[in-house]
């Protein structure tokens, strides 16, 4: 061996070992301890609760900005987070803008995961190992309060109420009376409740829980979402209650994170103007409306 060949393989076991070390750093950033001693990570894409002084961070605090200023100005306070079809980001979007929300240390948040068929936000916030009740046991057995299934993250100033027992046809629970008075209790108790609702066009479970929330914001994957399928979407929803649309995964410059249009006015305006923006997108680049 020469030694050209020894210095290379210092070099890549050097290298080596540096992405370990990174990557057991990175590991025990996202590693938290329950009160009862056992230990849970945060997924690394919930960057509002495990980096929150980073550039991705900032952009969800962005989101947090409007959405504050709509509470004190229109009373928004329920919110639900959908996306036209999977995979767009919408449940990784609502835990961070939740997480961006709950840095207020007076303010009571609650992220509610009504993705009855595909539940994601236990196994986001590292609580999928545990085998508890949720959502669809508060439905079906009145015994389960809302208090006895919210579960509390110490910590981050975070209250999550998962999903519970996954479901293939959710439809009656989520047109249950059960589920409207378990809502309108998060509205008393909670300055906002973020609901991480089903994608909007396969189901009609998001247009049932639509009745209950104040607003919708609308997740589309960056040069993923098809256009047809964004068109389907918005016209399944309320205009009235369209507050915003979130492009996620813009790898645009000044966006390493996530790129965003964001109408906070919507509501008052004319039902067309996500045609503006998605349009814009493509001319224009990412930009914020007013």
């Amino acid at each position: 061996m020469t030694r050209e060949d020894v210095s290379t393989q210092l070099d890549q076991t050097a290298t080596s070992s540096e992405s370990a070390r990174r990557a057991d750093a990175a590991a025990r950033l996202r590693e938290f301890v329950r009160a009862n001693g056992e230990r849970f990570q945060i997924a690394e894409q919930l960057v509002s609760l495990i980096a929150p002084g980073s550039f991705a961070a900032d952009q969800y605090r962005a989101l947090r900005h409007n959405l504050e200023r709509l509470r004190r100005e229109s009373g928004l306070q329920v919110l639900a987070v959908t996306s036209p079809g999977p995979g767009d980001g919408k449940s990784v979007t609502a835990l961070n803008v939740a997480g961006a929300l709950a840095q207020s240390p007076h303010a009571q948040i609650l992220i509610v995961d009504a993705d009855l068929r595909r539940p994601t936000v236990a196994e986001y916030l590292g609580l999928g190992s545990q085998r508890s009740p949720g959502l669809v046991e508060a439905i079906l057995d009145p015994q389960y309060t809302l208090q006895r299934v919210v579960r509390r993250l110490e910590g981050f100033n975070l209250s999550v109420l998962p999903a519970g027992t996954p479901q293939s046809t959710p439809y009656e629970l989520l047109n249950s009376r059960r589920l409207e008075g378990l809502l309108s209790e998060a509205r008393r108790l909670y300055d906002f409740v973020l609901i991480d609702t089903p994608p909007l066009v396969p189901f009609p479970d998001c247009r049932l829980l639509g009745r209950w929330a104040d607003g919708f914001v609308l997740i589309v994957g960056a040069n993923k979402t098809p256009r047809k399928l964004l068109a389907q979407a918005l016209n399944l929803l309320d205009p009235a209650k369209l507050i915003g649309v979130v492009l996620n995964g813009e790898d645009r410059p000044l966006s390493s994170h996530y790129g965003y249009y964001y109408d906070t006015h919507a509501r008052d305006r004319h039902a067309g103007w996500w045609r503006r923006v998605w349009n814009a997108r493509h001319s224009q680049g990412p930009q914020h409306l007013r």
